[in-house]
């Protein structure tokens, strides 16, 4: 069911916007409560009425929009996350999370109105859309990066493991220096001449086993 709004309605939109909504949420609550009238052409002259009525606040709230939209134009927001082993954030930035952030910076925005280009699940940069009123949008960048602290863990859990693999690699080289070593020693011992001593040792073994 279409109506138009008489009054800004969070959920739904701003004064003088024709919405779709179901037919119970109109007529128990909308309509009863004057925040909306029925927009269709049997209703064609109470709308026209309304229009005109509603000029005046439709004008007001579109000079808020405009306030609101010379605020968020060109503003950054960096945000501090942790970030898991695949480089992705745990869990998406939502425009839920915005909104409240902006509003803790002093602009009220719903949720809503805002929209992503790329959804926010990694570090980097974001350009994030805001439609506040009909023909008033703005745009924003939102900049995500790593906790500052798991970056200084991860860097010194790198520096470690550099470490532990430099170490690794000098005693393999040492062990295989001391092997080579051992070889060349090995040779130069069976072509170095015997001693005296070594001849009547080796004849004397050779006397016995025969």
């Amino acid at each position: 069911m279409k109506v138009i709004l008489t009054e800004k309605v969070a959920s739904l939109g701003n004064v003088g916007e024709v919405v779709n909504v179901s037919a119970g949420h109109a007529r128990n609550y909308l309509i009863p409560n004057n925040k909306a009238v029925l927009a269709d052409e049997s209703n064609k002259a109470q709308m026209e009425h309304y229009n005109k009525m509603l000029g005046k606040r439709v004008a007001e709230e579109k000079a808020a929009a405009e306030a609101t939209a010379k605020k968020l134009n060109g503003m950054n927001i960096e945000l501090i996350k942790k970030v898991g082993s695949n480089g992705r954030l745990f869990g998406t930035v939502t425009t839920t999370e915005l909104s409240k952030i902006l509003a803790e910076k002093g602009v009220d925005v719903e949720k809503r109105v805002l929209t992503v280009d790329n959804p926010i699940k990694a570090v980097g940069s974001y350009n994030v859309k805001a439609k506040l009123f009909s023909g008033v949008e703005s745009e924003f960048t939102v900049k995500v990066e790593m906790d500052p602290k798991q970056a200084e863990e991860l860097k010194k859990k790198a520096e470690a493991a550099a470490k532990k693999k430099k170490a690794k690699a000098e005693a393999d080289a040492a062990k295989a220096e001391a092997g080579e070593a051992t070889e060349e020693n090995g040779e130069a011992k069976e072509n170095q001449p015997l001693t005296d001593e070594q001849k009547l040792a080796k004849e004397a073994d050779e006397l016995l086993r025969s």
